[in-house]
């Protein structure tokens, strides 16, 4: 695994932990103010709209990534592709395919510009 790969799976792991999720700083430190995401339900959601939600969430369970990739797509952006598996406090598991894009901006810091998740079980 190169340094980028590595550098960006541990940012995307972050946004899995309930402590950061409920950290107004945290997400601005992970979260390009231009971002946006298309969530499982087909809705578009801007930073605007997502810190709040993020803010005000409720889980009950725990989330891990496997086989992450990523690809430049350019010098200062990335795509970042995996499989996202939440598990419940009952055990039952929901997988999803994801899709990240994180720019490097001008701060120096790798922030998610683009989301999306489809639900595959």
């Amino acid at each position: 695994m190169d340094d980028l790969t590595a550098h960006l799976k541990e940012l995307e792991e972050k946004l899995f932990d309930p402590s950061v999720r409920a950290s107004r700083e945290m997400l601005t430190a992970l979260l390009s103010r231009d971002f946006r995401e298309i969530g499982s339900s087909g809705r578009l959601y801007t930073f605007d709209m997502i810190v709040p939600a993020l803010l005000a969430e409720h889980r009950t369970g725990t989330s891990r990534g496997e086989h992450f990739e990523t690809q430049r797509l350019a010098e200062h952006i990335a795509l970042v592709t995996y499989r996202a598996i939440y598990t419940d406090v009952d055990e039952s598991e929901r997988q999803t395919l994801r899709s990240s894009i994180w720019r490097l901006e001008e701060d120096g810091h790798w922030r998610m510009l683009f989301h999306q998740g489809t639900v595959i079980g």
